[in-house]
């Protein structure tokens, strides 16, 4: 059997581990969502996020990841990808020093970094789901879902991190504040806009019916959970573990997120009062994911004292971005817009205010990702409206997508049927 360095095998370890931590966001997207909906759709959150998760699997393992990837001057080469390399490291167990070379190089095994890339789309698609939950079928939503996996996604990634025209012209985005949250949020924009608001959210006069989340105690569950994830999220972005550098580089990062999400925290709570009329515990909650969302595209190059005030801006415009939306009757059951879109343009921009990022760069990165991401988005949501339908039935959004579509309650013993009553 031929060594490979320890760089490699810790390069490879720490893609295995944090993308198994980000993989476990999916399930803090599952709890946020599955509380802040009423009782009578949390089974289908469920079922709706571990959807999301297996079609991105599937889809960035067969489409996304050539695509995201590709070698333009070698189509052939680039979609043997996934394959060609794995086969040269098996090849190692018979002593093969030529694929030790090849297999080395890249200072990593290539599935794994596969996979650490597959968790950060299905991370993209779970913001969707929470903005546009109890009123769109099910499987026009995964529809559309195979197609932000499989092409859209991939594509902004592509001018990113694969190394294509954004990234040449020397945008920033560490972790993906823009490459994946504001993906996620135009998608979902463009998703709530193409289905319209929840049956009765807004009232004839224009005023807004309050809708608060039916389980508090598991949104909660669910944004610590993310909190925990987040540190593979943006702490496996320092892409190595092998050597001194890159284990400071990282401790800084995972500070930094810390201490962001903290400063969201706080701030949302602190004005929360002035802008919604009440200390709001779900506006604090979502402080925490705005904080996260805006560190995410720096937290490599910002000082300690930046990554605070990066994180509280982001709390004060997450909790403005609920009320707008309000103001504006779209109706975002999560708040993942202000969180994710909002705070994802933020936290892009900030990188050139307080880490030295060029900022008409970190602008046009912002705008080219919106515009290609919202455009395509609105087709494909009205595509899918058109030709089948996009939204549930007047009468399934009444009583709730876990009866009408699913036929199981996510808390039957407060449904009245008749077989509950006794005889």
């Amino acid at each position: 059997m031929i060594e490979l360095p320890d760089q490699f095998v810790f390069n490879t370890f720490m893609f295995l581990v944090w993308g198994s931590l980000i993989m476990w966001m999916a399930a803090g997207f599952t709890m946020l969502e599955a509380g802040a909906v009423r009782t009578k759709n949390a089974s289908m959150i469920c079922l709706k996020n571990i959807g999301i998760y297996s079609i991105a699997g599937l889809a960035f393992y067969f489409v996304g990841y050539n695509l995201m990837y590709v070698d333009v001057g070698d189509l052939w080469g680039s979609f043997k990808l996934l394959y060609g390399p794995s086969a040269d490291e098996l090849a190692l167990l018979g002593g093969d020093a030529g694929a030790a070379d090849a297999v080395a190089s890249n200072g990593y095994a290539v599935l794994s970094d596969w996979f650490f890339q597959m968790v950060f789309v299905a991370t993209a698609a779970s913001v969707v789901s929470g903005a546009i939950a109890e009123r769109v079928k099910m499987w026009l939503f995964f529809g559309f879902t195979l197609v932000l996996t499989a092409v859209i996604y991939p594509i902004v990634g592509a001018w990113t991190w694969g190394g294509g025209w954004l990234a040449q012209q020397g945008f920033q985005d560490f972790a993906g504040s823009t490459i994946v949250h504001s993906t996620g949020g135009w998608a979902a924009l463009a998703g709530v806009l193409v289905v319209g608001p929840r049956l009765g959210k807004f009232r004839s006069d224009g005023t807004v019916r309050p809708t608060p989340p039916s389980n508090v105690l598991i949104v909660t569950l669910g944004v610590f959970i993310l909190w925990f994830g987040w540190f593979g999220f943006n702490g496996g972005s320092q892409l190595a573990l092998g050597s001194v550098f890159d284990a400071v580089a990282m401790s800084n990062v995972l500070v930094n997120t810390n201490l962001a999400a903290a400063a969201g925290v706080l701030a949302a709570l602190a004005v929360s009062r002035s802008v919604l009329g009440r200390v709001d515990l779900f506006a604090g909650l979502n402080g925490a994911i705005a904080g996260l969302v805006s560190i995410t595209a720096g937290p490599d190059i910002t000082q300690q004292w930046w990554a605070v005030i990066i994180g509280a801006i982001g709390g004060v415009l997450c909790t403005l971005g609920i009320k707008a939306l309000e103001l504006a009757k779209i109706d975002d059951v999560v708040g993942a817009i202000p969180a994710h879109l909002i705070c994802g343009i933020w936290g892009t921009l900030a990188t050139a205010i307080a880490a030295g990022a060029q900022l008409h760069i970190q602008l046009l990165g912002v705008v080219s990702v919106g515009v290609f991401v919202f455009i395509t988005s609105f087709i494909v949501w009205k595509a899918l409206d058109i030709t089948m339908g996009l939204r549930v039935s007047r009468t399934v959004e009444q009583l709730g997508q876990d009866s009408g579509e699913l036929g199981i309650e996510a808390y039957p013993e407060f449904v009245l049927m008749p077989e509950n009553f006794d005889e």
